[in-house]
């Protein structure tokens, strides 16, 4: 029996969720570490249960489906937390695909360095056609870090992470359903962590591909994500009542949309497609200054099924 669970929650993607199962198949030097990977399916009509039946055969492992038909991307995880019990969690998203070591980098680097969670690095991966922003969308899909692996001092999403349950998840809900619409419950997960002393880490050489679908791989979705990244270290301040540190991270964000803004300007009228990135950093700054309820973006649950049936063929 191993000691690592792999989760990926999924909403209506099945040829991705297909090539996210079928790429943790292919898991190098883990046969004795991989005890199961559990597909969250968070589509009310519980879409991916046809693609996991038909996968399961190729499984080196138990395959556990877990319809969870509350939409919500906090719910989705904390439900795949209920159906497995080991000690180590691997999250993988349904539109990531995991080179053949990955799991086993990730391994190696949380026994080396000893940490409570170790994350790794994304190769972002865009659709043709994006067009003067596409360099910009795949470094944003995507995740850099350290060139080598080792203990950092900030965490980073989710996607592609490792935990050691017992610290980094505890209780049954450790992630707050109430991000469910909006996300940033890892964040919050993360932030609380590093309040009780956990500590983070890079593996430098475990490597996934993230393919953006073509409905987020736009410059309106990317800085929507910018300016709700923005929000998070103001709102973490509210939520844990330190009004010195909201107002301090307002100021700095309206430094920020002022000199990211004036910059994004003068980008766009020599027609420089640097401005994509002074957009970001822009709506970054806004987001630290626009906090508050209601100004947040929301990018799953219920909303992404609203956007996923607009997309429908009439």
């Amino acid at each position: 029996m191993g000691d690592v669970a792999v989760l990926i929650p999924t909403m209506r993607r099945p040829e991705s969720l297909a090539r996210a199962l079928r790429s943790v198949f292919a898991q190098t030097g883990v046969a004795d570490r991989l005890a199961e990977i559990v597909v969250i399916d968070n589509d009310p009509t519980g879409s991916a249960a046809g693609v996991v039946a038909g996968l399961a055969a190729e499984s080196p492992c138990p395959l556990i489906y877990h319809h969870e038909p509350r939409p919500g991307v906090a719910t989705a995880r904390n439900a795949g937390l209920s159906r497995t019990s080991v000690p180590l969690i691997a999250f993988l998203d349904d539109d990531e695909a995991a080179e053949a070591d990955w799991l086993a980098r990730l391994i190696a680097a949380r026994e080396a360095l000893g940490t409570d969670v170790v994350f790794g690095p994304i190769h972002g991966r865009v659709p043709e056609g994006t067009g003067w922003a596409g360099a910009y969308l795949e470094r944003f899909f995507g995740r850099e870090g350290p060139a080598a692996t080792q203990v950092i001092d900030h965490a980073y999403g989710c996607g592609n992470s490792l935990m050691v349950r017992a610290t980094a998840l505890p209780g049954a809900t450790p992630f707050d359903p109430a991000a469910d619409r909006s996300g940033g419950e890892d964040d919050a997960l993360f932030q609380a962590l590093e309040a009780r002393g956990g500590t983070f880490g890079w593996a430098a050489d475990a490597w996934v591909d993230e393919f953006a679908p073509p409905h987020r791989a736009t410059m309106r979705y990317a800085l929507a994500r910018a300016f709700a990244y923005g929000q998070s270290p103001s709102q973490l301040a509210a939520r844990d009542r330190k009004p010195f540190a909201v107002a301090r991270w307002m100021l700095i964000g309206a430094a920020q949309a002022f000199v990211w803004g004036s910059v994004t300007v003068a980008f766009s009228v020599i027609g420089s497609s640097r401005r994509a990135e002074m957009m970001d950093r822009t709506a970054r700054g806004m987001g630290k200054v626009l906090w508050f309820k209601g100004f947040e973006p929301q990018f799953y649950g219920a909303r992404e099924l609203a956007r996923l049936d607009a997309l429908k063929p009439a």
